[in-house]
């Protein structure tokens, strides 16, 4: 079982996007099954669903806050987690692995100053460890975003960052 790591970024929603999500809600709340739907629309509105968004989803569904946690925690497409204008991937694969993906995420974490499913304060960067993306040929292999970086190894990290930061 996996581990779930929650943020320290303060969450920063406005209100505009809370009247934008109990408006949602009120639709939702009358299908079957809301919760997933409803999930699905305040991701699409914050980006994330941090535990101050799944409280309004609970409070408007009329359900526990541990139902809308435990859907939220179940599926892989949501987010408990700000991510970055750049979202960093390191393939964890078999063949990833072997070659030294390791080595890769140890580099991204120590120069983003970052953990696995954490984000920069200045949301610019986001880490995450993937399973296999399909390019066992080029291994290790990082993305950022929808860019594909293979056969890399950690010395090529700084430059990497530094691409996305000009």
């Amino acid at each position: 079982m996996s581990k779930i790591k929650l943020t320290t970024v303060a969450f920063e929603g406005t209100a505009e996007q809370e009247k934008e999500l109990r408006a949602v809600l009120a639709e939702v709340k009358k299908l079957p099954g809301a919760v997933m739907p409803a999930l699905q629309k305040a991701q699409e509105i914050y980006g994330y669903l941090p535990i101050e968004v799944q409280s309004i989803i609970a409070e408007e569904l009329g359900v526990s806050l541990e139902e809308v946690f435990g859907v939220s925690t179940f599926y892989s497409q949501f987010n408990l987690n700000p991510q970055g204008k750049y979202q960093v991937g390191v393939c964890m694969g078999t063949a990833c692995y072997v070659k030294g993906s390791q080595a890769l995420i140890d580099k991204f974490k120590s120069e983003l100053g970052i953990e696995e499913s954490e984000c920069t304060p200045d949301k610019q960067f986001s880490l995450v460890a993937t399973r296999c993306i399909g390019c066992c040929g080029l291994a290790p292999v990082a993305t950022v975003n929808a860019d594909v970086y293979g056969k890399i190894s950690a010395d090529d990290v700084a430059g990497i960052i530094a691409k996305y930061k000009a």
